[in-house]
């Protein structure tokens, strides 16, 4: 299986200052960092390569932030800006969610979906996420789950101290 240095440079531009990110491990298609600073944790991937036009590297992220007492939000960077009004789709294993939206990122639209996604996540291979840019063309990213649930639980554990 080929390695993905190119998720770990995603990863490593999220947040600021750089030093203050701690690897907790590369799973599969995913990785798992923490972030003791903000402080937060994250399990991250991204997107499987695509010979369509991109504005943005897109990315899935699932993340915690102790403080703010939240945990296993799920995030999606497109690789477009979406249109406006237009309906952000994420299907996992035929599952069907509709994803809250904004510019180039979605995200679920409370904690019941958050939860709902990261199951979905945890027994599937594959998730696509997709929608309509501001020309109106159709757009989608796929994503490997190869990884993602050791990857999430990496990130709640580097987490489970950090108040």
């Amino acid at each position: 299986m080929p390695k993905r240095p190119a998720l770990i440079a995603i990863c490593l531009t999220l947040a600021t200052p750089a030093l203050a990110r701690d690897s907790l491990g590369i799973y599969g298609a995913w990785g798992a960092f923490r972030d003791a600073a903000v402080p937060r944790c994250y399990a991250i991937a991204m997107a499987e390569p695509s010979s369509r036009e991109r504005q943005f590297q897109p990315y899935a992220d699932v993340g915690s932030w102790p403080k703010a007492n939240a945990r296993g939000q799920v995030h999606f960077r497109l690789s477009r800006s979406i249109a406006a009004n237009s309906r952000v789709v994420l299907i996992i294993s035929g599952q069907r969610f509709e994803l809250s939206a904004g510019g180039g990122d979605a995200w679920a639209a409370d904690k019941r979906m958050d939860a709902a996604v990261v199951a979905a996540m945890r027994s599937a291979s594959e998730m696509t996420v997709s929608a309509r840019d501001g020309a109106g063309r159709q757009f989608s990213n796929t994503y490997r789950l190869e990884g993602a649930a050791s990857a999430m639980d990496a990130a709640a554990l580097g987490c489970a101290q950090l108040r």
